[in-house]
């Protein structure tokens, strides 16, 4: 284990409770920062960041709920004046000349941003790995992943470095990386923050932009602040700080649609959290089916494929580069797109669909509670480049297995870290609701985190 925790200005408090210590003036922004930096060079062997860390934070709006909270954006979305790398070795990245809308919506909040966090190229992968760079470590135990795609965020916050980090999710992006580093992962349903501009553009919308968090109640705190959707067919989520009285009905589901096993070490977590909502005083069965197309795996894998062959055809590359020097999974996937792009129509009628029958699985339940992904963390190495595409993508679709269909149907999970793996590392459970009901989501968790607290680092 390794970790940035001391008794400095940023102590072990979360976001909330820094921005309020800034509000009562018992610590500075400036102080904040100074700490921050101090914390992210500490923790330089994690291999997190894209280039150096600002010693000058660019600053957010001092009036905002967050003002003053250290924060870090993934190096997929753009802050002006900082390089926007998209996790790759070969674009030609350039500093953006304004920012994106994440970094804008973050610094309204009044969140400082210090750096630029580490992804695999385009967010392709579930583990934050490179064909020459060192990976992105874990700081449970730095010989296994930390998860992807947004896996720099996740491991600066577990280690300490700061209490909350931009992350984004378009096939588990969000969830995957909380559940391998023990971090509350919320991804939000469709339309509930600002969307990528890519995502404009495609004709089905995967991608969720949110957080990764120590604490429930920092989860809650930024989608409060970050819903600006309600307008847009979303019930709001409003303020949640603690659990419902209500008593939800709670579908458990073992197994993944794509029909692969679940390793016992991830299926004992489930159960361990099933029988927690039990002692809850929660109602808990099992569903034997799931209500999706049985193509949806493969659907997903020929979209998730053609999207690769977008990006390879028109991301700008450093000179003397061709589209086959991308790494091992984008040359993969764009190739399989190549040989199967007729189908990309009925594909994209099926997906669309999906949402639909996401949603009939509620008919009985107000929660589904599953696994995040079909195995417990894997060592560096098992979604390395340097794995040949075909085992490669057979072990990508095996490890992130439940998690895709959330990002199809629009609608809101929750990673939460329940579990411990025989090795040490955190285990994620699932919880997943109909399309704009965050707010159930942030209940529960937050009845969970008083009921059963997680370990940190800082423990």
């Amino acid at each position: 284990m390794t970790h940035a925790f001391t008794d400095d200005a940023l102590g072990r408090d979360d976001a909330v409770g820094l921005a309020l210590r800034v509000r009562r003036r018992e610590v500075t922004a400036a102080e904040l920062a100074s700490a921050a930096l101090s914390r992210i060079e500490k923790m330089a062997e994690l291999d997190a960041l894209v280039g150096p860390p600002l010693t000058t934070p660019v600053v957010g709006d001092q009036a905002g709920p967050f003002a003053g909270v250290p924060t870090l954006i993934k190096d997929n979305s753009d802050v002006r004046g900082l390089p926007t790398g998209q996790g790759s070795e070969i674009i030609r990245a350039r500093p953006a000349d304004r920012h994106g809308p994440v970094a804008r919506e973050m610094l309204s909040m009044g969140f400082g941003v210090m750096a630029k966090t580490t992804l695999p190229e385009f967010g392709l992968s579930a583990s934050t790995e490179f064909p020459t760079r060192p990976p992105t470590r874990n700081p449970w135990n730095t010989e296994y992943s930390t998860g992807a795609s947004s896996g720099g965020s996740a491991a600066l916050v577990a280690a300490g470095a700061v209490p909350l980090a931009h992350g984004n999710d378009g096939g588990g992006s969000i969830r995957i990386p909380a559940a391998c580093t023990g971090l509350v992962g919320l991804k939000p349903s469709r339309g509930r923050f600002v969307l990528p501009a890519l995502e404009k553009l495609l004709p089905v919308a995967i991608v969720s932009e949110g957080v990764l968090t120590r604490s429930v109640r920092d989860t809650a705190a930024f989608w409060a602040a970050a819903d600006h959707a309600s307008a847009r067919r979303l019930r709001p989520i409003g303020t949640v700080t603690g659990p419902s009285a209500r008593r939800l009905r709670v579908g458990v589901i073992r197994q993944s649609p794509a029909g692969g096993p679940t390793d016992v070490e991830t299926l004992a977590a489930l159960d361990d959290a099933a029988a927690l909502l039990e002692r809850l005083g929660h109602t808990v069965d099992e569903m034997t089916t799931v209500p999706i197309d049985p193509r949806f795996p493969e659907d997903f894998v020929e979209y998730w494929s053609f999207l690769a062959y977008v990006l390879q055809k028109t991301t700008p590359r450093l000179e003397g580069r061709t589209e086959r020097d991308f790494d091992t999974l984008t040359v993969g996937l764009a190739d399989r797109f190549r040989r199967t792009r007729y189908r990309l129509p009925s594909v994209v009628r099926r997906l669309r669909r999906a949402g639909a029958d996401y949603a009939s699985m509620f008919a009985s339940v107000d929660l589904v509670l599953s696994p995040v992904l079909g195995h417990t963390t894997p060592r560096l190495g098992h979604l390395s480049p340097h794995v040949p595409f075909d085992e490669y993508l057979e072990r990508l679709t095996s490890y992130a297995a439940f998690t895709p269909l959330h990002n199809v149907a629009g609608a809101p999970a929750m990673s939460l870290p329940l579990g411990r793996s025989s090795a040490g590392l955190p285990v994620g459970v699932m919880f997943s609701g109909v399309q704009g009901d965050e707010r159930t989501l942030l209940e529960v968790a937050f009845e969970i985190e008083g009921a059963a607290p997680w370990r940190s680092l800082a423990d």
